[in-house]
């Protein structure tokens, strides 16, 4: 049973393995001058205290093969559902191949078992080489994404690490048993596709962010986490201050909500364009003949207003990557014996 399987699957498993073979060749070349050219940087940055230009700089030369790089990651798991796994039965039924096998003493639990484990185990391999490798290769430029793309930010984090394992297998068995409950190839495929999809978007959306309880915490307003200083010019009285999605002393974390508070500490409604504070920018440090330099920030500090911020912070990363890939290997478990229940049931 186990050479009859590998011998279905051995085509697929040579192409996987080339094109992981291309990618580890293509990544071992680049990575090493990556690493180098961020480290020169880095030492020449940090004693002029320029590093935040240099990392915007660095990170903009390489964006386009990081977010391909990600987006590689982020499919894989989806595309072995799709191919390996919908097919994998549905295939056999509709051909009817699979009565031969039953009718060689070999029982369906044996049958679909050894389906499961030879090529789940090789769709977990694959995901997880793929991932591990992006993710070496990565490093320096995740070290250098510390707002939008840092490690915790949702497009990130599931293309690094262990998660994409965790993905491949739920991504895998859910295909085989959309197959054996609707024992079509194309509605398998489909299903699988919006059932997955649907769960990597539930995922950041609704659950990753309460793995472990956020942080609230309460800042003074700095370069870090401030965005900009609109000092009106046209005759308004107050200047607009818009916040970044970043928090001091916590580079890389994942900031759910940032909110400016008044003095008195309630929420300063804002738009597009940011929240309007109570300081003169008729006169004073605030006055446009002054700009929005130091003396306009000092100044909103010292009257009081403050970011609040909702977070979860860089260091919990690999907590996460634990848990969110158990969430997936429970679901993984669980589908798998509702496979195995739909196959004596449905299939009798």
């Amino acid at each position: 049973m186990i050479w009859l399987t590998w011998r279905q699957f051995r085509g697929s498993a040579a192409m996987m393995a080339a094109l992981l073979v291309v990618l580890a060749v293509t990544l071992a070349l680049t990575g090493p001058d990556l690493a180098a050219g961020f480290s020169a940087g880095l030492a020449d940055c940090v004693p002029n205290n320029t590093c935040d230009r240099f990392y915007d700089v660095f990170l903009d030369t390489y964006q386009t093969p990081f977010m391909a790089l990600s987006l590689v990651v982020l499919l894989l798991p989806g595309l072995a559902g799709l191919f390996w796994g919908a097919p994998l039965v549905t295939r056999e039924l509709e051909t009817g191949t699979h009565l031969m096998v039953w009718n060689q003493s070999i029982s369906r639990g044996r049958w679909l078992a050894v389906k499961l484990a030879l090529i789940g185990l090789a769709t977990v391999a694959v995901a997880g080489l793929c991932g591990l490798m992006v993710t070496w290769w990565s490093s320096p430029l995740d070290r250098s994404a510390v707002e939008d793309l840092a490690l915790m930010a949702p497009l990130v984090f599931g293309a690094r690490g262990i998660a994409p394992m965790g993905y491949a297998a739920f991504a895998f068995v859910l295909g085989v048993t959309m197959g054996i409950l609707v024992r079509r190839t194309l509605p398998a495929m489909a299903l699988t596709l919006a059932v997955f999809a649907a769960l990597q978007l539930a995922m950041p959306l609704a659950v990753r962010a309460h793995l472990m309880p956020p942080i609230t915490a309460t800042f003074e307003l700095s370069r870090a986490n401030l965005e900009g200083i609109n000092i009106p010019r046209d005759g308004g009285q107050y200047p607009q201050i818009g916040l970044k999605d970043a928090v001091p002393g916590h580079a890389g974390a994942w900031v759910l909500t940032s909110n400016l508070l008044d003095p008195s500490g309630r929420v300063v409604s804002g738009n597009d364009q940011g929240s309007y504070v109570r300081v003169s920018s008729t006169s004073g440090p605030c006055a446009p003949s002054s700009g929005a330099g130091d003396g306009c920030l000092v100044e909103i500090n010292r009257l009081g207003y403050r970011q609040q911020a909702t977070y979860q912070p860089l260091e919990r990363f690999w907590p996460f990557q634990w848990i969110e890939t158990g969430i997936y290997a429970l679901l993984t478990l669980g589908l798998t014996g509702l496979a195995f229940w739909a196959m004596r049931r449905r299939l009798s």
